[in-house]
């Protein structure tokens, strides 16, 4: 083993002694970390992927509310369930927890798996969850390597390997892994999740005045911090027009479901179009529809940035004389009790022109 190698080794062997104990000591009150229940650390992970940790709160509190277990995840309608979800955002993963729950229901009389192998092969969950799981509620010394980990093994051992290349993150996951603790599995992936998340942040200098691996992070002693991680630059997302359309017609809203396939697929929208129209355009197209325009009340800009998508968007305000039967006319309350509708939309809901509905 060289003198590089024998660095590494090292540096990778510190970080259970060093961080556990400081885990233990810092780290945040979060209501997923109550207890080690597969569900409730399945629902939380799912839920904080591409989403704050403030954000998920609120969700995952009343999620458990509504379905406090796995057998009430599997019986679920799956409108309430998307419901739940509004907000969150990559409506799939909700569909996917509903398909794993009913595959633990079916295949595994309601139990949870406890093996990394088999929590790998529920719907919706890749290696970092299985990870997860297994670590925290199991004590399986699988390691859980997401953006967070990468950016923290990256700046302690100051690597310079494109963090977004599958084999990176294969090697920083098995030699994490090797020297994983015979306990306390759950805390040291763990430790390195909240390392990343509220010290050698994503955005900004890290806190390496506070960071338990101050003396030892090799980018630190370098002064290299913030040139780490690398990884490719991305490819700017497409760039979409859409025309979307805010009709009441008396105190009723128009809504519609998507196809069941592609982008929010099976979810209500407010009908819209993939292009961008004129006011008179917009009304033309309204006329044909059957709705009966009678005004246009205003206009209104607005954009939704998916993963790959931009959608910028021209929202036309309308009080309608008909209702078309093409379109689901609901009132304010439904819309807000029971129909999921994605944030894409859901920011064109005015309260001014909803005021009588």
């Amino acid at each position: 083993m060289n003198e590089k190698e024998q660095s590494l080794d090292f540096l990778y062997k510190t970080l259970p002694e060093i961080l556990i104990p400081w885990y233990l000591k810092h780290a945040r009150d979060l209501p997923w970390r109550k207890d080690r229940e597969p569900y409730h650390v399945w629902l939380s992970e799912i839920m904080l992927q591409q989403t704050r940790v403030e954000a998920v709160k609120g969700y995952y509190t009343r999620f458990l509310k509504e379905f406090p277990t796995i057998a009430d995840l599997a019986e679920a309608d799956e409108d309430r369930l998307l419901k739940l979800w509004e907000g969150l955002g990559y409506y799939n993963r909700a569909r996917n927890l509903q398909k794993a729950a009913k595959k633990i229901i079916s295949e595994n009389n309601g139990v949870f798996p406890s093996e990394y192998s088999e929590i790998l092969t529920l719907p919706g969950i890749g290696e970092y969850t299985a990870g997860a799981i297994a670590s925290n509620c199991f004590d399986e010394p699988v390691a859980a390597v997401d953006g967070n980990v990468l950016r923290v093994i990256s700046r302690i051992t100051e690597s310079y390997e494109d963090i977004q290349k599958p084999a990176v993150k294969k090697q920083v996951k098995a030699r994490l892994e090797a020297v994983y603790p015979r306990t306390r599995c759950g805390d040291f992936t763990q430790s390195l999740m909240e390392l990343g998340a509220i010290v050698c942040v994503p955005s900004g200098a890290p806190k390496c005045g506070v960071c338990p691996m101050e003396d030892l992070c090799v980018a630190h002693r370098h002064g290299t911090e913030q040139k780490l991680p690398v990884k490719n630059t991305k490819k700017e997302r497409k760039q979409e027009e859409r025309t979307v359309f805010i009709l009441r017609c008396g105190t009723k809203i128009a809504v519609k479901k998507r196809k069941k396939e592609g982008l929010l697929a099976g979810l209500w929208e407010l009908p819209n179009i993939s292009e961008k129209k004129t006011a008179k355009e917009a009304m033309e197209i309204l006329s044909e529809w059957g709705v009966s325009p009678v005004s246009l009340k205003r206009e209104a800009i607005r954009k939704h940035v998916f993963s790959h998508i931009q959608w910028n968007m021209t929202g036309f305000y309308v009080e309608c004389g008909q209702e078309a039967p093409e379109m689901e006319w609901v009132c304010k309350n439904e819309l807000g009790a029971s129909i999921a509708l994605p944030t894409a939309f859901r920011q064109f809901l005015d309260e001014d022109f909803f005021q009588n509905v």
